[in-house]
């Protein structure tokens, strides 16, 4: 039996649930890139923010490629469960606030008139890093081979989407929009209007200039570990709950959402929910990046070379473990002054017992994907920031030096946008070149973090150690 409107009385009592009429709601959010994140997260907050101040909400989901999320949830009238996998049993909950989904390929029509409907007042984004289509180089511009083609009335990438939106939204007298990334960017708010307008200003300057006067773009910082779902997890949650879900998702007790102060309209009260409307999002969204995030690669490349397959497995490691900790205490949190108040001491300790976590089986090569795309804000900035304070960094070189063994050219579980750049420049440069060919003035990998020669020879030692 499917979970359904029309199947919810036979659903385990257990299962929690917020009532509330799902027709009623007038207001609605399109969120870009709808993945088991999302569910586990947003629509989570945005389904609290629901009972807490009555006023309801919907959401349309967005699928950016294909149509298995869509296919998952349509059957299902959009309804999905969350559960919870921490100390104790699991927890599952019902969520409703997601109204239907769009595949962007197939119905691009849909998508923008999605925007443009007066009933929109915000777009969310968790596209991933790869979504925003940068080239790579230090000032976060497009890369040409993937803008849209202005001759081209169907768009392909979020900024065609959006000008499109937005363009009708100007030419029918509607208001701007909230436009908030969720996604693993450093100033993730401040870039995507840079990026946004400087497409706008080369095909429409005028539309431009009314998006840069109507919308906003909060920065905002994302913490929850989703891993992906497997097809046993849905096996035994039908087993648990009585109805079978296909668009289930398990996820840690633990989440956070902070969110800049910088709307353009109404939203959802989601500080009722729990997250964190505050004037600067910087020092959380370092911490989350340098910390968590930072930490994460560091166990998927150091794991997945030791044959580990789960983040708790490579945390339990005791030689990764040390690093870890090594990277998230010492390196990393000594890297940023933090906000008043935000005790970076007491965050590393809550990840650690995290990523120890047993229960919620986070696979590292999910964590190792497009890292070309991860390394500059999880690693490098912080390498930059220690450099400038006269500090060492050797936690980070080692993992740094792990990514760059991943991504040689031998490995086949290599899920990367430049994989095949990264692995001709490996053979070209050689062992003894590799990293002053990715990090060195001119390097591939574009950052602010300029390499000493004392940080490439490390690196070389750790390459030639790992090589054999």
């Amino acid at each position: 039996m499917r979970l359904s409107e029309q199947t919810l009385a036979s659903l385990d009592p257990r299962v929690t649930r917020v009532p509330y009429d799902r027709a009623a709601g007038s207001k609605q959010i399109v969120h870009l890139g709808l993945g088991a994140f999302t569910r586990a997260h947003q629509a989570v907050f945005t389904e609290d923010a629901i009972a807490a101040s009555g006023e309801v909400w919907r959401i349309i989901g967005v699928s950016m490629r294909s149509a298995t999320v869509r296919d998952q949830l349509a059957p299902q009238d959009c309804l999905f469960t969350v559960t919870t996998k921490g100390e104790g049993a699991p927890a599952t909950r019902l969520v409703r606030c997601l109204s239907n989904v769009i595949v962007a390929p197939e119905d691009p029509a849909r998508l923008v008139s999605a925007i443009a409907d007066p009933q929109t007042h915000i777009v969310t984004l968790t596209v991933t890093e790869k979504g925003y289509h940068l080239s790579g180089s230090q000032d976060d511009a497009l890369d040409p081979l993937l803008e849209d083609d202005p001759a081209n009335p169907a768009p392909r990438t979020i900024y065609g989407y959006l000008a499109q939106g937005l363009q009708q939204r100007r030419d029918q007298g509607l208001p701007g929009l909230t436009i908030l990334s969720c996604d693993n960017l450093a100033d993730n708010g401040i870039r995507l209007r840079a990026m946004l307008l400087t497409v706008l200003t080369g095909a429409d300057p005028q539309l431009a200039q009314w998006c840069a006067d109507n919308c906003t773009f909060p920065c905002s910082m994302v913490d929850r570990i989703v891993p992906a779902t497997q097809p046993g997890d849905i096996d035994g949650l039908q087993n648990e709950i009585g109805v079978r879900d296909e668009a289930a998702v398990f996820t840690e007790p633990f989440r956070q959402w902070v969110i800049e102060d910088h709307f353009a309209g109404p939203r959802p009260r989601w500080e009722a929910a729990g997250a964190e409307i505050v004037a600067d999002v910087r020092p959380y969204e370092t911490a989350k990046l340098r910390m968590l995030n930072g930490a994460h690669s560091a166990l998927a490349y150091l794991g997945l070379a030791k044959g580990h397959e789960l983040v708790s497995q490579a945390m339990a490691d005791p030689d990764i473990g040390a690093l870890v900790r090594s990277l998230m205490r010492d390196e990393a949190a000594g890297s940023f002054q933090p906000a008043a108040g935000q005790d970076l001491q007491a965050y590393a300790a809550s990840l650690e017992t995290r990523f120890a976590n047993p229960a919620l089986p986070h696979r590292l090569a999910q964590i190792a994907m497009d890292g070309s795309q991860k390394i500059p804000q999880r690693w490098l900035a912080t390498l930059a920031d220690r450099q400038a304070q006269g500090k060492a960094s050797p936690a980070i070189l080692k993992a740094l030096a792990a990514w760059i063994m991943h991504v040689r050219g031998d490995n086949p579980h290599v899920s990367d946008p430049r994989a095949e750049t990264l692995a001709l420049v490996w053979k070209q440069a050689g062992q003894d070149g590799i990293a002053t060919a990715l990090f060195a003035e001119g390097g591939l990998i574009a950052s602010s973090w300029k390499p000493t020669s004392d940080e490439l020879a490390a690196l070389s030692r750790h390459l030639e150690t790992m090589a054999d």
